[in-house]
């Protein structure tokens, strides 16, 4: 019976032949990586031999073989006839009393009891391979227990070899189904249906970008997770700081997890595992403390070195022992197969009423006409194009999916089985819309965007956009000047620093703080003098579950910055402190009792005049004390920071003190501080800014604006507004030369260069330290930089 059963401390990586890819990695990660300190539930593997020896003791081969060969392998018309037939033969066979008996005695003997509840898990030949993950196509069953029970889940998990989508995605895949065999693996449950559950990856799913650890979790048992029935907690951690043993959580965001699967009752005749609404306390609370995050992470890190290219994981937390366990682990079967050079860009060119919204899977864009079915019993009615919207997504839907332009879901995550499979499959998807299914009409012709961050859309109507395919391997990244990135989008980082560039010239703060805070940071230090009662119910919501409000906002902002950080480390990424005006200030909640009324707010109560005025000093305290934490504590210090609209030298010494005061010295941990060369007044007392700042990045737009005198917001002049104007151009290289003779640092991060592709000559000749572009301008500016440079070489070429 040696040859039928084995321990998993008797395999290893090279055994998927023998025990299929699943046990194969559980064996590996038990017998190797058990001394390095991850717990791994005991257990042993029904090997692929005696999946044989049971098709042989009945006869079902040649049975199976003209079951099989009745497939209709142009449409598939009648897959679900032929799965269910070679399923209906499976079940009806007898497992051999000397197999049953080897089962059931290394059942009794790895676990000393004839009762233990275990989980009993399909694993193909042909499964978590490299470039094949077979993800969720086939069986396996929680809180298994007793002898009988056992045997029967044995069976199902044998039948499941059969399971419609394993047919069709083996047939995808060009695998022999004669040449796939079933092991099946027997593992100690995990108590999680007293604690939690989830899944991990060694890089971040959708971009594939490599130095972070994505992790979501759910209370109860992990099925939820996986089948998208839930929307889960996420982490984001961050390799590099990890290994140092900085503070490395750089995202942390609380689902919904409306659902938390449990054991059912032991009077339940039919049901092993029921699903139970999660408490408002369990929702409201993260599934995972920051040193469990941690530890998980660092477990992650172990997997991957051991196995040597990217992974995706599955774990729990025992609830009685309150011990991490790592339950599956594979290879990531997406992003480590791509060409890193190569991706592509989309970008929507017009605008549509948006009729719903959710999570982004991928980046991708794709229009339709949306196909809503409320189950796989209606799959018939999908067409070839179709963009598919449903309530959930289940590995039952898969043989159908090859066929659909896209994905819409109510429910499920980044990691729900829905997204897993648009990733596989290269198409579009939205999870966690909530009301997709009534929102968008049947028949509707819709436009799926990805394309905008981590939160997608769906309009209405067929909408343009445009591709661009990007190939950096032979992409020549001029030296000089140094090409960054715009930026103001946390959800956009990660894919973004794909890009050739040298890190990012501009980070926007007010867009973190209008999307993601959404509070006015007064609003949260003097929270007795918010008015309206709409304004503080919102503020109470929102920091529920922060003891002091003000730490919401650091958290909150700390976290997209670090994102950004992180996602270009460790090239500089400049952070402007806050630039909103005082109109806009007041459109934040609670803003409206801590912001003037101003004739004109774009030459008003800006910038570096707030940070040491009364009405917003504890405001700028908060953004240093945020700043403060992304660069020492996180240790990013790749982070620099940046004043706008600083009128005066002795405003811009006042803030410079302040920021000390608050623990942000220049020359410290290699703190920089830039200045923005925004208005004349920066230009002509160049000299005197550069004794105060570390160096200058112009800001063309309002430099223009304030040199020719033109209210950028208003419609009436927009026409005059030129910043290749013959005034314009002679300030900006003015403060080129000064700061290249005063040896500072000179970039550009306003729109110009983005806009205006001539204008890069004049900054290139003017000696240009760097130019910052908006991320869609940025391979066309590119482009014309290295244009210009090849021109200014074959000039100086002739002169000699």
């Amino acid at each position: 019976m040696e040859k039928y059963i084995k321990n998993f401390s008797e395999i290893g990586i090279k055994d998927i032949a023998e025990v299929g890819g699943k046990n194969a990695s559980l064996g590996e990660m038990y017998t190797s990586l058990i001394s390095k300190g991850i717990l791994i539930p005991k257990g042993f593997a029904i090997t692929a031999e005696a999946f044989k020896y049971f098709l042989n003791s009945n006869d079902m081969d040649e049975a199976m073989g003209v079951i099989l060969k009745q497939l209709d392998r142009n449409s598939f018309s009648n897959l679900q006839i032929i799965g269910k037939t070679a399923r209906d033969l499976m079940m009806k066979g007898h497992i051999p009393r000397d197999l049953e008996s080897a089962i059931l005695e290394a059942y009794d003997r790895v676990f000393d009891t004839y009762d233990q509840d275990v989980a009993v898990r399909s694993s193909a030949t042909a499964e978590d391979l490299p470039d094949a993950s077979f993800a969720g196509q086939h069986e396996s069953f929680l809180n298994v227990k007793g002898h009988y029970a056992l045997l029967c889940a044995v069976k199902k998990c044998f039948a499941s070899l059969y399971t419609d989508r394993a047919i069709k995605y083996r047939e995808d895949l060009g695998f022999e189904h004669s040449k796939v065999f079933l092991s099946v693996g027997i593992q100690e449950m995990i108590r999680a249906d007293m604690g939690c559950s989830g899944i991990g990856f060694t890089l971040e799913p959708e971009s594939g970008f490599k130095d972070v650890i994505h992790l979501a979790g759910v209370w109860g048992l992990g099925e939820n997770i996986v089948q998208g029935t839930v929307t889960p907690d996420e982490f984001l951690v961050f390799k590099p700081t990890l290994k140092k043993g900085l503070k490395s959580i750089i995202q942390r965001n609380l689902g919904s997890k409306e659902k938390k699967m449990v054991y059912a009752p032991e009077e339940d005749d039919v049901n092993t595992t029921i699903n139970e609404n999660t408490s408002d306390l369990l929702r409201k609370k993260f599934v995972l403390e920051d040193k469990e995050i941690e530890k998980l992470a660092q477990w992650a890190l172990i997997i991957e070195e051991h196995y040597q290219r990217p992974m995706d994981f599955e774990w729990a937390k025992d609830g009685f022992n309150h011990q991490l366990y790592i339950v599956q682990a594979r290879p990531e079967t997406v992003h480590g197969q791509k060409d890193s050079f190569q991706f592509s860009s989309y970008q929507l060119t017009e605008k549509g009423k948006e009729i719903a919204r959710g999570e982004a899977i991928g980046s991708m864009i794709s229009s339709g006409r949306a196909k809503v079915l409320s189950s796989m019993k209606e799959a018939d009615q999908l067409l070839e194009g179709d963009i598919l919207v449903t309530d959930t997504i289940s590995p039952d839907w898969d043989p159908i999916l090859k066929k659909v332009a896209g994905i819409i879901t109510n429910k499920g995550g980044r990691t729900s089985h829905a997204a897993i499979i648009a990733r596989e499959l290269g198409v579009a998807a939205i999870v966690g819309t909530v009301n997709a299914t009534e929102s968008i009409k049947d028949g509707q012709e819709i436009t799926l965007s990805c394309a905008e961050g981590k939160t997608a859309s769906v309009y209405e109507g067929k909408l343009k956009w445009k591709q661009t395919h990007i190939d950096t391997a032979n992409f020549h990244l001029p030296k000089s000047p140094k090409i960054q990135l715009i930026m103001a989008d946390p959800d956009r980082a990660f894919q973004l620093s794909f890009y050739p560039n040298y890190g990012v010239g501009l980070v926007r703060l007010e867009f973190m703080i209008s999307h993601t805070v959404q509070v006015h940071p007064m609003a949260l230090v003097h929270f007795d003098q918010v008015e309206g009662e709409e304004d503080r119910q919102a503020i109470e919501k929102l920091t529920a579950s922060y003891p002091l409000k003000e730490n919401y906002f650091i958290d909150k902002l700390s976290q997209g910055v670090a994102t950004i950080a992180a996602a270009f480390y460790p090239k500089e990424v400049i952070v402007r402190m806050s630039d909103f005006k005082s109109n806009e200030y007041a459109g934040l909640i609670g803003g409206a009792a801590f912001e003037p009324k101003e004739e004109n707010p774009m030459i008003g109560f800006r910038g570096a005049s707030r940070y040491d005025h009364d009405r917003y000093r504890d405001g700028f305290r908060l953004e240093c004390e945020t700043m403060k934490i992304v660069r020492d504590e996180m240790g990013f210090n790749n982070v620099k920071l940046m004043i706008p609209f600083c009128r005066t030298v002795n405003e811009g010494q006042k803030v410079i003190a302040l920021m000390e005061k608050y623990g942000l010295k220049r020359g410290v941990n290699g703190l920089e501080i830039f200045v923005m060369a925004e208005i004349p007044s920066n230009v002509l007392l160049a000299d005197e800014f550069a004794e105060v700042f570390d160096g200058f990045s112009i800001g063309s737009n309002d430099l223009t604006q304030l040199t020719l005198g033109v209210d950028r917001d208003s419609a009436l002049v927009a026409g005059l507004f030129d910043e290749e104007n013959e005034a314009c151009t002679k300030i900006i290289t003015r403060m080129i030369g000064k700061a290249n003779k005063l040896h500072k640092k000179i970039g550009i991060c306003g729109q110009g260069p983005s806009d205006d592709h001539h204008f890069i000559r004049t900054l290139i000749d003017a000696g240009i330290d760097s130019i910052s572009f908006n991320p869609d301008a940025l391979i066309g500016g590119i482009q014309q930089v290295n244009e210009v440079n090849k021109m200014n070489t074959l000039f100086m070429d002739s002169l000699f």
